[in-house]
C-alpha cells in the first residue's frame, strides 16, 4: 500500500510541475491537486485586495478601499478565492487565485483567519482561509477577465454587498487590523 501511495504522490507532483507552466497563462481548473482536511472539507484560500485612496491626509478606514469580484455565474459579489492545491503554499494559492479572478497583484499579509462555510452550489462544507493583499498592480488583462467583473468599494459598501457571512467577518478582521496602527498614533 505504501509503495502505491508513493507512486500516486510522484504522479501528482510530476503532473503539478507540468500543470504549473500552463497555469501562468490561464486559470487552473479541475480538482486533481485539491487539498482536503481530515473531515473531507475542501480547503479554500483567498485574499481581500485593498488599497488606500489617494489623499494628502494620513490613512484612515474611510480611505480604505477593497476589491470585490462577481461570481462566475451571477452577479453576487465576493472576494477572490479558490482551491488550495498540493503543489503550492497557502499564501501562493491565495495570490494565484487573486491574480486569476481579480487581476491584481500585491503583498500578501498575515492570515486573517479560518472559517468553515457551506458551498452554495454543492451543499458541502469548505474550510476557508483569508489573507489581506495590499495591491500594488492592477492588470488590464487577466485569466478570468471575461468571466468576472471587479469593483473597488469602500468598506461600508463591501459589507453591504459581499456574499457570505464568513467573508464579512474576514473584512471586519482586516478593518480592525488596519485600525490598530492608527489608534496607536492617536493616543501618543
Amino acid at each position: 500500500m505504501y509503495v502505491f501511495r508513493a507512486f500516486l504522490k510522484r504522479i501528482r507532483l510530476d503532473f503539478a510541475e507540468k500543470y504549473k507552466m500552463v497555469s501562468m497563462v490561464s486559470s487552473r481548473t479541475g480538482r486533481c491537486l485539491q487539498r482536503y482536511d481530515r473531515k473531507g472539507y475542501r480547503q479554500v484560500v483567498g485574499c481581500i485586495p485593498y488599497r488606500y485612496r489617494d489623499t494628502s491626509q494620513s490613512s484612515s478606514i474611510k480611505e480604505l478601499e477593497v476589491l470585490l469580484i462577481s461570481s462566475q455565474k451571477g452577479q453576487a459579489m465576493m472576494f477572490p478565492k479558490g482551491g488550495w492545491e498540493l503543489d503550492e503554499s497557502m499564501e501562493d494559492a491565495a495570490k494565484r487565485e487573486t491574480l486569476e479572478e481579480a487581476g491584481v497583484t500585491g503583498k500578501v499579509e498575515k492570515k486573517l483567519g479560518m472559517w468553515l462555510y457551506k458551498s452554495k452550489r454543492c451543499d458541502i462544507m469548505h474550510e476557508g482561509y483569508m489573507f489581506p493583499l495590499r495591491v500594488n498592480k492592477e492588470l488590464d488583462q487577466w485569466p478570468e477577465k471575461n468571466l468576472r467583473q471587479r469593483k473597488w468599494m469602500t468598506v461600508a459598501e463591501a459589507g453591504e454587498v459581499c456574499q457570505g457571512a464568513w467573508m464579512k467577518e474576514a473584512l471586519d478582521k482586516l478593518v480592525n487590523r488596519q485600525l490598530k496602527p492608527q489608534e496607536a498614533n492617536e493616543t501618543t
